[in-house]
């Protein structure tokens, strides 16, 4: 069985750190679109939105008629909300 971390490597690392370096949500809309295809990016922006409705206790109903997103994604995500790293947390608060 592979490490939990097994997919950080020094591209990953770069990748993390070119999205630092952005300044302002035009050079992250521009840096996105180069990098992802739009689907990508609607797919990763549905689980955020998924995310923020979950930790605002809505419920699987609610957050499917709201967000489009299958029970199976809404699941995966509120695994990663209750037993993940954080990182969801992090970018909601405040």
């Amino acid at each position: 069985m592979p490490e939990k971390n097994s997919w950080r490597d020094l591209q990953t690392d770069n990748l993390c750190r070119a999205f630092l370096k952005l300044k302002d949500i035009d050079e992250v809309y521009a840096f996105l679109e180069d990098l992802a295809t739009i689907g990508e990016i609607k797919s990763m922006a549905q689980r955020l939105e998924v995310a923020r409705l979950l930790s605002m206790s809505k419920k699987y109903p609610e957050v499917v008629s709201e967000t489009g997103a299958s029970t199976a994604t809404i699941s995966r995500v509120k695994k990663c909300l209750d037993y993940g790293t954080g990182g969801y947390k992090s970018v909601l608060s405040g």
